[in-house]
């Protein structure tokens, strides 16, 4: 259990959760195998990937690996059996999963990590039938699991501290963060502190205080919004002023014995109340499809993400610092990509295919993401020069000052695209480069870029010469594509055309 790489994984269940767990794996080129005895499993699990891979689409430029491929097995053990994590995720049912963990404990590698997805069963109760016990522990992680990064991992009596070590370390890579919840307790953490708003939600609703509507209003709108970067005690701490947290728990602490709450009287959730909800709620979000409540809930959680991204003057804060982190992982791993510098032709650089975020209601993709493909391949050029980011967070980058585009075709939606850039000219300070968008299926042109790009230094504000190292490396890049032809197009101003 020493390396912190996932090369396999394994889904039994294919649920809500499951399948959110499926896109996750697949989605961090990992390769999945699943068992759902459900006959539409593959149907539901194809929809929640088609979502997951939209919102991936909106939530990184950074170059996602090849996606994982997905199997969907007839058994447990064939899904199981060669796995290095395994993720149950079947109904919350005591003596269902019992059986489910012994199954997988009985066919899975010695050293296969098996993660459970409840939400409330204790992990000493779900791991008391199996042969090896210390492997399992409780992964509860929150919907949507391609998206929402936590994982909280959570051990039982005889589970080992060191497989929730290797755990957590295996999360890191495929953008989660798991968090070792020191002792087992029903509910965990996150699901206690959701049960107390939930618990006093539905009495506010019962006794007409509000409707939905109105209490996710509340909700959304206020310190939702602060807990999503800073979480309760720290946002306390502000509210506490400049004496912090001593001051806050001195001013509001004595309200906790004021008779507010009612979360020691549980609502009885008869027929009555029930219909009440469901029919504010059908009221509230009933014209959307739950498909399209999902689109738009994701859509907003990449923007809170982005947002979270750019906090700490570009260091990230919350669910934002972890993407940014995730971010650097995949650049990191394509940059190990090897790239033929060749006489014969120009690098190719990216490849990639038209997704559902890239596209408007023509199915065509949107002028930004070809600027999007275009600055992907810079950057792609950058770090094959040792501009990375250890580079750039030392003082000194390449600025593009001028780009020209061409639209020779149009990309749709599915459709598969690469890159190719070829070398102009350059100097100690500046690099001219074409690329071009490509069809996968016929090599023709969709698109051109002429750009110029200019070293610069930071911290000074102006232009550099690179250092001998990056100089070096452009070199065999330079001498290289010396030898091609000039590309059509290159050298044109707008609306010129070529001199017959």
């Amino acid at each position: 259990m020493s390396t912190t790489t996932i090369n396999k994984a394994a889904c039994v269940g294919g649920g809500v959760i499951g399948g959110a767990w499926v896109a996750r794996f697949a989605l961090a080129g990992i390769d999945v195998k699943v068992f759902d005895p459900h006959p539409e499993a593959e149907r539901i699990i194809g929809e929640v990937m088609a979502n997951a891979e939209r919102a991936y689409g909106m939530l990184t430029m950074a170059p996602l690996p090849p996606k994982g491929k997905v199997t969907f097995c007839k058994s447990i053990h064939e899904a199981v059996e060669d796995a290095d994590w395994i993720q149950e995720s079947v109904p919350e049912r005591l003596e269902l999963k019992r059986g489910v963990l012994t199954q997988i404990d009985a066919a899975a590698k010695p050293d296969a990590l098996i993660g459970s997805s409840t939400s409330g069963l204790m992990p000493t109760d779900l791991q008391r039938d199996m042969k090896h016990p210390e492997r399992l522990f409780v992964a509860h992680p929150y919907n949507p699991v391609y998206l929402l990064p936590l994982a909280e991992l959570v051990g039982g009596q005889k589970t080992s501290r060191a497989v929730l070590e290797d755990a957590r370390a295996k999360l890191a890579p495929i953008g989660m963060k798991g968090v070792i919840i020191n002792k087992e307790i029903e509910a965990f953490v996150g699901d206690r502190l959701l049960e107390a708003v939930w618990r006093e939600g539905l009495w506010l609703i019962k006794d007409d205080i509000c409707d939905t509507e109105t209490l996710d209003d509340v909700i959304r709108y206020s310190f939702g919004m602060r807990w999503a970067q800073m979480g309760m005690f720290e946002t306390y701490r502000i509210a506490g002023g400049e004496a912090g947290m001593r001051h806050f728990l001195a001013q509001f602490g004595p309200c906790l014995s004021w008779p507010w709450t009612k979360l020691t009287d549980v609502v009885d959730l008869n027929d009555e109340l029930v219909e009440k909800i469901a029919n504010q709620s059908d009221a509230q979000s009933g014209a959307r499809g739950i498909r399209e409540l999902e689109r738009i809930r994701d859509q907003n959680l990449v923007g809170i993400m982005h947002a979270l991204k750019a906090g700490d003057e570009g260091r990230g804060w919350g669910s934002g610092k972890l993407l940014a982190e995730f971010e650097q992982h995949l650049w990191a791993r394509a940059g190990k990509a090897k790239v033929e510098v060749s006489a014969a032709e120009p690098l190719r650089l990216v490849d990639t295919r038209v997704n559902a975020a890239w596209v408007d209601y023509n199915g065509h993709m949107t002028e930004h993401r070809y600027l999007q493909l275009f600055g992907d391949t810079s950057d792609a050029l950058l770090r094959l020069i040792g501009v990375d980011f250890a580079y750039v967070e030392a003082g000194h980058s390449y600025y593009t000052v001028e780009t020209h585009i061409r639209h020779l075709g149009e990309a749709r939606l599915g459709q598969a695209l690469y890159t190719t850039l070829q070398l102009l000219s350059s100097d100690r300070k500046r690099l001219h480069f074409f690329t071009r968008i490509h069809d996968a299926a016929t090599g023709d042109v969709i698109a051109t870029a002429e750009q110029m790009m200019v070293h610069v230094d930071s911290e000074a504000g102006k232009s550099a010469d690179a250092p001998a190292e990056v100089l070096a490396k452009i070199a065999p890049i330079a001498e290289a594509h010396a030898k091609l032809a000039v590309p059509e197009g290159a050298g044109r101003s707008v609306g010129q055309k070529k001199a017959q």
